[in-house]
């Protein structure tokens, strides 16, 4: 029998205000993440969603925060005209 070790997660609004970053730019990066980089959707009511992050995600999102930041032209949505 699998036992869920993960006894929390973090919103992506939460996140977005602990690591300082622009909560629609933070969407575009997590889009990359799936469920082994520790990213979920939770369910509520209708079809209300919203996407949030175990420790290991919240992880996972701060090391793809600084590639795309170290290299800005990977979300071609953010990068400034030349």
């Amino acid at each position: 029998m699998q036992v869920n070790k993960v006894h929390h997660v973090q919103t992506i609004t939460r996140v977005a205000q602990l690591l300082g970053e622009d909560e629609d730019w933070l969407w575009d990066v997590a889009a990359e993440m799936d469920q082994e980089g520790g990213s979920i959707w939770v369910y509520s009511l209708g079809e209300e969603t919203v996407m949030a992050f175990t420790d290991f995600g919240i992880e996972t999102l701060t090391d793809l925060v600084q590639s795309h930041k170290d290299n800005p032209r990977l979300l071609k949505r953010w990068t400034a005209p030349e």
